[in-house]
C-alpha cells in the first residue's frame, strides 16, 4: 500500500488518543476550544463513512478525567480502551483492536502531540502501518513541543493532515449522494469560515430558505 494513496473509507481507521480534561488542561498549542471542535468534527468524519474508530484513555479515574462527552457522544455504543501506559501501542487490547480492523492506514489524533500521540506513531510504523498524524486535533503542551513532535513523527515517516483534509478526502466527489448531505451539514457545524460560506450559499445564492436551529 503506497503514501501516495488518497485516504478512503476502507483503507483507513480512526484512533483517537487521550481526549480528556486533565490532558486538555496542559495544551499551549492550540486554542482548546478549536481543538475540541476538531476532534469532535473528525470522530463525526469518520462516523459518516463508516470508518473504524478507537477511542482509548489513560487513567481516567485516578488522573486524566472522563473522555470529552461531545466526542463520545459521536460514537456512544463505543467503549473506550483505559490504559495505564503513557504509550498506548504497549497496551494489548489497543493493538489488538487495531490489527482487528484490518487496516494499515491509521489515522491518529492524541493529546499531548509529544508524548500520546509520538509514541503510538513512532511504534505503529515500526510495526508497518502507515501513519497519519492530525495535527489540528492533537495538541502540545507548548508550540515548540507540538512543533518538534510534529517534525520529529514526519522525519521518521508519518504524514501530516487536518482533520477537514480527512473528511474531504473521503468525499472526494460531490457527486457522491449518499455522504453529501451528512458532510455539508458537519461543515456547517464545525467548519468555521467553509461552513459559514457554504450557509451563505444555500441562502443567498440558491435560494434556499434561512436555516433554523432546534
Amino acid at each position: 500500500m503506497s503514501k501516495r494513496e488518497l485516504l478512503n473509507p476502507t483503507n483507513s481507521a480512526l484512533i483517537l488518543i487521550d481526549h480528556q480534561p486533565q490532558m486538555a488542561f496542559g495544551v499551549q498549542s492550540i486554542d482548546r476550544q478549536t481543538l475540541k471542535n476538531n476532534t469532535v468534527g473528525l470522530a463525526k468524519a469518520a462516523k459518516i463513512f463508516n470508518v473504524p474508530t478507537i477511542y482509548t484513555s489513560v487513567e481516567t479515574a485516578s488522573f486524566s478525567g472522563y473522555i470529552w462527552p461531545e466526542l463520545l457522544a459521536v460514537n456512544p455504543d463505543h467503549t473506550p480502551i483505559e490504559r495505564t501506559s503513557m504509550n498506548s501501542w504497549e497496551d494489548a487490547k489497543l493493538v489488538e483492536a487495531v490489527k482487528a480492523t484490518g487496516r494499515k492506514k491509521l489515522i491518529i489524533a492524541a493529546l499531548w502531540t509529544e508524548v500520546c500521540l509520538t509514541f503510538p506513531a513512532l511504534e505503529a510504523m515500526e510495526e508497518g502501518f502507515e501513519v497519519y498524524i492530525v495535527t489540528d486535533a492533537s495538541g502540545g503542551t507548548t508550540q515548540e513541543a507540538h512543533d518538534m513532535a510534529v517534525q520529529r513523527m514526519i522525519q521518521a515517516g508519518a504524514i501530516p493532515v487536518t482533520w477537514q483534509q480527512v473528511l474531504l478526502e473521503y468525499q472526494r466527489d460531490w457527486a457522491h449522494k449518499d455522504t453529501y448531505e451528512a458532510v455539508m451539514g458537519l461543515v456547517l457545524e464545525h467548519s468555521g469560515a467553509y461552513g459559514m460560506g457554504v450557509d451563505y450559499a444555500y441562502t443567498m445564492v440558491h435560494k434556499a430558505p434561512q436555516r433554523t436551529l432546534g
